[in-house]
């Protein structure tokens, strides 16, 4: 794991890639290379940091040049011994381990051809000296970043978009639709970029760029066709050893690996398997400050991840996260590169900082299980809402008129129940579409409309737009997985992978997430909707594959949350930079935001009235984001 960065074609490339490579130095804290190369009428620059976790020797130094043949690469391949034994049967001699030399063999061999057959996490610019082409690839479900600025011809890259913004700031606009976005979902999605001009590199493509200054683009994966084959597949599905295999090849590593263990289902599911293979091996659990769990009615999760421990020989260190919120909010906001409203990255940052003090510099997550098999709770609130439609209005109303004026929280905790039917309201009667974006999102058409400045009308609708044509991209007649689909597509790459690369990097960690692997992804989408939601039960599938290895007690538990006690952090710590923010904040001054929409937004939450704790939190994420902005793109 590792960070890239590079030039190609453009004016004064070679000392911009040292300042871009700089940059990503908490990605890699274990080395750094450089490459340098002409190119038609200018030259090629490749910069790497290396966070050393396979073939720690010299052998795996990078930008590794090979035969005409030049890469700075990102990531891991969990079918790199797979790769190799091929490789070698057809003559191949390697100099080292690693798998950058199986990736670059690969290439060598195949070209483009290589990449449907990779398998791990990766992004990487791979330059051909014959040619003078420069290759960009991200991987299949986009879990490893990649961003890219073209100009005149040339092109610009990094791992971080803050390594570009930074320099490039001067000549990089905020893209007010990508903060729209970001207010809607509290993330920006990949196919937006917080500056004009800036893209990301779109999973499972590649991009090309000639010594003529064209510049192509390809595809070599589609997740809605995986889908899609997906669901003409007519078969059992072994599920339990998919995940197993999936596990087993995702502790490749020279160097220690741990878990994260939350207690939950996918982590102790993960953990145990893990454990399996390396007995003893250490996971690392997180607990909160307890009238901050129970303001927010947090289910302990401490005591379920001790028993998986206990049952599966693990070595168990539990973080008791009661974090200075005032001083990590500036420094996620600029670890995060765009403004992300969710406040687990911090839990992330802090895991890993605790793992990496001790030694650990790889761990596995359960990230990606919820999309997949459909754990979240509007998956099955979406299904709740097709039975919904069927009820009279006459007996919808009177209910509705109850819940609304039930207060969410009282000066001492939240009521979670009234959360939760409050969100179920706001989207159960709406076209499906509209219900499934209403029920993760932040705010309907008409909020937006009246949280942002009345100029930017066009760009609000085209954000919901994009939404709807995501959505509608498919050809499934499952409701469960379009649902699987469309966040696997939309929230797992924008979001969750998202905090987790940048958060856990921060840290000069690598989180490794064997649910999101492309043979886990295949079998997901062979298994129905039926059999991922039974009666009132989500994510039924993995839990009947979980039976296998774990008790019954960890499987069927409630399920938990990877977040924080936002409300108590909002209503204590944060009290006062809330008001700071929407009385004198630069989002307010500037006229992004509408000071009066935020003020209500406010007295609401304050009252009870209303949960608006995430949303306000979003705010503030995106405060300090606009502040670096507005002052120098990418400043610290």
């Amino acid at each position: 794991m590792c960070g890239i960065a590079g030039t190609y074609l453009w004016p004064d490339g070679g000392p911009l890639t040292d300042r871009l490579t700089k940059t990503l130095a908490h990605r890699g804290p274990d080395g750094s290379g450089r490459y340098e190369h002409s190119a038609g009428p200018g030259s090629v620059h490749l910069g790497h940091r290396r966070l050393s976790i396979i073939d720690l020797s010299e052998t795996g130094a990078q930008p590794m040049v090979l035969d005409g043949l030049a890469l700075s690469y990102n990531g891991e391949l969990y079918n790199a011994p797979e790769l190799r034994a091929e490789l070698s049967a057809a003559g191949v001699r390697f100099r080292g381990t690693s798998d950058t030399e199986v990736l670059l063999q690969a290439w060598r061999r195949w070209g483009t051809d290589c990449l449907p057959k990779l398998r791990g996490m990766f992004a990487f610019a791979l330059f051909e000296e014959g040619t003078g082409e420069l290759f960009l690839v991200r991987d299949q479900l986009g879990i490893k970043p990649l961003f890219f600025v073209q100009r005149n011809g040339g092109v610009a890259f990094a791992s971080e978009l803050k390594a570009l913004a930074g320099e490039l700031g001067g000549s990089l606009q905020v893209d007010n639709a990508a903060l729209i976005a970001s207010l809607l979902y509290y993330w920006v999605p990949d196919s937006r970029c917080a500056y004009q001009g800036a893209e990301k590199l779109q999973p499972g493509t590649w991009l090309r760029c000639r010594p003529d200054g064209q510049v192509d683009r390809g595809r070599f994966w589609s997740l809605r066709e995986i889908a899609e084959e997906g669901a003409a597949f007519d078969g059992e599905v072994d599920l339990h050893a998919v995940i197993a295999e999936s596990t087993a090849k995702h502790l490749l590593s020279d160097v220690p690996v741990a878990t994260f263990l939350s207690g939950g289902l996918d982590s102790s599911y993960l953990t145990a398997l893990a454990a399996r293979s390396q007995p003893g091996i250490s996971a690392y659990t997180i607990g909160f400050r307890a009238e901050d769990a129970k303001f927010e009615a947090m289910p302990d999760d401490l005591k379920y991840a001790r028993i998986v421990a206990g049952q599966f020989g693990v070595d168990l260190h539990e973080i008791e996260i009661a974090p200075q919120v005032l001083d990590l909010l500036p420094k996620m906001t600029y670890h995060l590169d765009e403004p992300i409203g969710d406040p687990a990255a911090i839990n992330s940052f802090l895991i890993c900082s605790a793992a990496r003090e001790a030694g650990v510099k790889v761990m596995l997550s359960g990230m990606g299980a919820d999309e997949l098999f459909a754990g979240y709770r509007k998956h099955l609130a979406n299904l709740i809402a097709l039975r919904y439609h069927k009820v009279p209005g006459a007996v919808r109303r009177p209910v509705e008129s109850i819940v609304d004026r039930l207060p969410v929280a009282s000066a001492k905790r939240g009521y979670r129940s009234v959360r939760f039917a409050k969100r179920f309201l706001s989207f159960a009667g709406l076209p499906e579409e509209t219900a499934f974006r209403r029920s993760y999102t932040m705010y309907d058409r008409a909020e937006l409309l009246g949280l942002v400045n009345p100029d930017l009308a066009a760009d609000v609708d085209s954000v919901l737009t994009e939404h709807a044509d995501t959505y509608n991209d498919q050809a499934l007649d499952d409701f469960v997985n379009r649902m699987c689909l469309a966040d696997s597509r939309m929230f797992l790459p924008g979001l969750n992978l998202t905090y987790t690369d940048r958060s856990t990097m921060a840290a000069s960690t690598e989180v490794r997430t064997p649910f999101v692997d492309v043979e886990v992804v295949r079998a997901a989408f062979k298994i129905p909707g039926s059999k991922k939601i039974v009666g009132r039960a989500g994510k039924v599938a993995l839990k009947n594959a979980a039976l296998n290895i774990l008790p019954s007690e960890i499987v069927h538990r409630p399920k938990g949350l990877f977040s924080a006690p936002l409300r108590a952090w909002m209503s204590r710590d944060l009290a006062p930079l809330v008001r700071e923010v929407v009385n004198e904040g630069v989002l307010v001054s500037s006229g992004f935001l509408q000071r009066e929409a935020l003020q209500r937004m406010v007295a609401e939450d304050a009252a009870g009235q209303e949960d608006r704790g995430k949303h306000l939190w979003h705010v503030l994420t995106l405060e300090y984001w606009y502040r670096n902005a507005m002052s120098g793109a990418g400043a610290k």
